[in-house]
């Protein structure tokens, strides 16, 4: 027999849901701290076994203490390897661009022909040797 909806009322479902939502939020603090833990160079090997212990055998207690004692830290740190991310972007971006690739070639090239340096047939050849890299 199927069970009827009255065998799981709202509150049960509320609450189960709370319990859920519960739980993916401290899987996320605890993801974010092993995180942010084993990233940093500031602390010792045993310092991090400590929290790292801590937070597993008093794992509420332990992501509590840790948040209230490095949260401040935790903010500064993940913005450093956020910019630090941003400028090795920025960096790659810049390397991968060059001198402006196949555009600022031929633009040179249109250059050249505009003021009679090269033919219309060297134009081309050099467009479709830049258009080809």
């Amino acid at each position: 027999m199927l069970p009827l909806a009255s065998d799981y009322p709202f509150l049960d479902i509320l609450g189960s849901m709370l319990v859920f939502f519960g739980f993916v939020i401290w899987l996320t603090l605890l993801f974010r701290i092993f995180g942010d833990l084993f990233s940093r160079h500031d602390i010792s090997g045993w310092t991090k076994a400590g929290w790292t212990i801590l937070v597993i055998v008093l794992p509420f207690i332990g992501i509590l203490l840790y948040l209230g004692t490095q949260g401040e830290g935790m903010n500064q740190r993940a913005l450093e390897r956020a910019q630090a991310a941003r400028a090795q972007f920025d960096d790659y971006v810049r390397d991968a661009a060059g001198s402006g690739g196949a555009t600022a070639e031929i633009a040179r090239a249109k250059d050249l022909l505009d003021r009679g340096a090269i033919s219309q047939a060297e134009f081309d050849e050099i467009k479709r040797k830049a258009l080809a890299s």
